[in-house]
């Protein structure tokens, strides 16, 4: 059973990302990804999913049986994916069956898997009196109906927009033994904050995209565990802490949530990436801004966009607004940058198109010393954890916050 909104009523107009994933996602039946990454959007060349019958068979499904069933939901941006698939589903009005009785979006989700399943087990022969023990052959007709059946233009955007919640387990069909098309239950986000509905349109449109790019870059593109070691023990990370926090900024208490919440080996701190390690074998320069050194800020943004230049690579926290001042500019002028996370990556993780695009150009590595935790958008983080983080830049840099000071 899924997490769902205790202030959410699903029977309610709302705007929803669903994400589905298939039974067995290792398998990937919908299709497959073609094109070339370096093409842009509109090109013929373009990454795209190749569909399979079967993906065929789901775009069908999603584009016209639920709309035909349930005429106040909406499906607007979708991509079937290999194994999975994203759609916007925008409900207009409270939800009502086309027989007249109330239902809600799980209701709508479920009815939709039934059906693929339904035609699944029609394309892969498993329509058979199961009881019998007797399989038909796989069908030789198409399931799907006649193109003219289904006529679907997408409208405007339903205005409401609500908060991030969890879909809920959606009972299977395949109760005599047939594997259903779809996995459990389903992950629904509601957009609360402005420019997060578009933002979720833009990773549905750029799926295929960021898939492909993974594809060719394995290594780069998907999380690497343990990949750096940076030489700074915990008992050197807490005296440092020690130095640097006040007594009401870091006690044991705190010492112990950030142990647990740390990537370790052997007592010496390591982090996972997600790029192009290669970086680290340049120079490496720590960007940290104190408030002690407010009045010298534009000298340290000179000196490090010159350094920049030279070739060395900056390495943040991004934690003050000086900090970000002075990687934005330098990333804005194409020179390659590090950056410290404050969370750690989830298996499935997937950064904006901006940073998976100057991930896969080599413009930007991501690094975490941190176990991944779930967090809310906006959650802050500590006093403690943002010094932590700048210790370890100046670890992996092996060089003072400082070096700026001096002309180089």
């Amino acid at each position: 059973m899924g997490w769902r909104g205790s202030r959410k009523n699903y029977r309610w107009p709302g705007t929803y990302h669903i994400t589905i994933n298939v039974m067995e996602r290792k398998f990937q039946p919908l299709g497959k990804i073609v094109g070339n990454a370096s093409k842009p959007d509109g090109d013929p060349l373009a990454p795209r999913v190749s569909l399979s019958e079967i993906g065929k068979m789901v775009e069908q499904e999603l584009l016209c049986s639920i709309h035909s069933h349930y005429p106040m939901v909406e499906i607007q941006d979708y991509v079937i994916m290999p194994d999975h698939l994203h759609f916007i589903v925008v409900v207009h009005r409270d939800i009502v069956s086309s027989s007249g009785r109330e239902s809600h979006l799980g209701q709508v989700i479920a009815g939709f898997k039934k059906g693929c399943n339904r035609h699944y087990w029609d394309l892969t022969g498993q329509s058979a009196n199961i009881e019998q023990g007797k399989p038909a052959p796989a069908s030789t007709q198409s399931v799907l109906p006649p193109a003219d059946t289904c006529q679907y233009t997408p409208s405007a955007v339903s205005p409401h927009v609500s908060h991030p919640l969890r879909g809920f387990k959606v009972p299977s069909t395949a109760s005599t033994g047939r594997t259903p098309l779809f996995d459990y239950g389903y992950v629904d986000v509601m957009p609360l904050k402005e420019g997060q509905l578009e933002r979720q349109r833009e990773y549905i449109r750029n799926n295929p995209r960021y898939r492909l790019l993974r594809m060719n870059n394995p290594r780069w593109l998907t999380p690497q565990r343990a990949s750096i070691r940076t030489a700074l023990t915990l008992p050197a990370l807490k005296g440092y802490l020690h130095r640097e926090c006040g007594p009401y900024q870091f006690n044991e208490a705190i010492w112990e949530q950030i142990q647990q919440r740390l990537l370790t080996d052997g007592g010496t701190i390591i982090c996972d990436s997600y790029g192009n390690t290669q970086l680290l074998n340049n120079v490496l320069l720590p960007v940290v801004c104190h408030r002690k050194d407010t009045a010298q800020f534009e000298t340290h943004k000179a000196r490090s966009l010159a350094a920049a230049a030279k070739g060395a690579i900056l390495v943040s926290a991004r934690i003050a607004k000086g900090e970000q001042d002075i990687m934005n500019a330098v990333m804005s002028l194409g020179y390659p940058v590090v950056t410290i996370e404050d969370n750690g990556f989830p298996s499935l993780f997937h950064p904006s198109e901006q940073r998976t695009n100057l991930c896969s150009d080599s413009k930007l590595l991501l690094i975490s010393p941190w176990n991944y935790v779930y967090r809310r958008a906006g959650t802050s983080i500590s006093v403690a954890e943002c010094k932590t983080m700048n210790c370890i830049v100046q670890a992996l840099c092996r060089t003072k916050d400082s070096w700026w000071k001096e002309e180089r």
